[in-house]
C-alpha cells in the first residue's frame, strides 16, 4: 500500500513533535510538521493538535493562513482530519472559554467549561476510561473501554450530535466526535502510550479508506 502523506498542522500551539514522532515510529515515514498552507492542501491526511485557550489557537490559525487551507482540505476536498484536544474543539460552532468565540463550524457542537460533580478538580488531568457508542465503528476495537490521557478544562456538551464516545469525570464528558471525514478526540493519544499508538494506527487505516 502506498504510504499516505500526513501533515501535522503547526500553528505554534500544539504538541506537534510528539504527534509526528508517534506516527513516524508506527512506520508512517511521510509524516511532516508544517505551517505551510500549500503543503497542507497537498497532504492526504491532516492532524490538528491544540494546546491552550480556544481563542488563541483560532487566532493563530487565521494569522498563519491555515484556517482557509483547512477549510479547503476538510470541506471542499473532503480529506480526513484528526483534531486533538483544542484541535477537536476548534471544529465546532463555538466556545465559551474566555468569552464567546466562533469555531471553524465543521460540526454542530458548543464547547463549555466542564463542571464535574463530587468536588473533582478542574482541569481534568490524568488517565480515564473511554466508552464508545455503536457509531464509533470502525475505531471501536481500539477505543472502547481503553484508558487515555486527558488534560483539559473545556469540552463539547454531551448533546452534540457528533459525539461517539464519552469519559466519566463526575459526569459524562464528550471524548470523541466523528462525522464523515472528520474525527476528533478530547484526550491526547500522543501521551497515551500503547493505547495511543494503537489509536493512531487505526486512525490512519480509517483515513486511508475514506
Amino acid at each position: 500500500m502506498k504510504q499516505p502523506t500526513i501533515a501535522i498542522v503547526d500553528y505554534g500551539l500544539g504538541n506537534v513533535t510528539s504527534v509526528c514522532t508517534a506516527l513516524q515510529d508506527l512506520g508512517y515515514r511521510k509524516t511532516e510538521i508544517t505551517s505551510s498552507p500549500t503543503r497542507l492542501r497537498g497532504a492526504d491526511i491532516a492532524v490538528l493538535p491544540g494546546v491552550g485557550a480556544f481563542s488563541s489557537c483560532l487566532q493563530s490559525l487565521v494569522r498563519a493562513g491555515l484556517s482557509d487551507a483547512l477549510q479547503t482540505f476538510v470541506i471542499e476536498n473532503h480529506k480526513p482530519i484528526l483534531g486533538i484536544c483544542v484541535g477537536m474543539q476548534l471544529m465546532g460552532t463555538s466556545s465559551t472559554e474566555l468569552g464567546t468565540h466562533a469555531g471553524l463550524g465543521w460540526l454542530n457542537g458548543r464547547v463549555d467549561k466542564i463542571t464535574p460533580s463530587g468536588g473533582l478538580p478542574v482541569p481534568h488531568v490524568g488517565w480515564n476510561e473511554v466508552t464508545t457508542t455503536s457509531e464509533a465503528q470502525p475505531l471501536q476495537s481500539v477505543f472502547d473501554r481503553r484508558h487515555f490521557y486527558f488534560d483539559h478544562s473545556f469540552a463539547y456538551l454531551r448533546e452534540t450530535d457528533s459525539s461517539v464516545a464519552v469519559a466519566d469525570y463526575g459526569g459524562p464528558i464528550c471524548a470523541m466526535i466523528a462525522h464523515e471525514n472528520i474525527l476528533g478526540v478530547q484526550f491526547h493519544p500522543e501521551r497515551s502510550q500503547v493505547n495511543g499508538l494503537k489509536f493512531f494506527r487505526r486512525f490512519v487505516e480509517w483515513a486511508i479508506s475514506c
